[in-house]
């Protein structure tokens, strides 16, 4: 008889802490990309921010390039079409 030790199936539990990792590693690899962005070229980096597309400079400095119309709302899992 031979005991299988690994496990195939993961638990339910195994599964959320797997997507809970998943979820922190994105994040920081965006936040690291954004200060590499503005650390390694000197560049400036657009965003939006507060109802604002703004430019960043790597000095921290902050220039509001337009002011944004209040967007609508949209519940998370809806599918929005194309208009032609």
């Amino acid at each position: 008889m031979s005991t299988n030790t690994n496990r195939t199936i993961p638990t339910e539990r195994g599964m959320r802490i797997a997507e809970r990792r998943i979820l922190v590693a994105a994040a920081q690899a965006g936040h690291e990309a954004y200060w590499n962005t503005l650390r390694q070229t000197g560049a400036v980096t657009v965003k939006a921010a507060s109802g604002e597309i703004v430019e960043r400079k790597r000095d921290g400095s902050v220039k509001v390039i337009k002011h944004l119309s209040i967007g609508k709302r949209v519940k998370p899992g809806t599918i929005l079409k194309r208009v032609k």
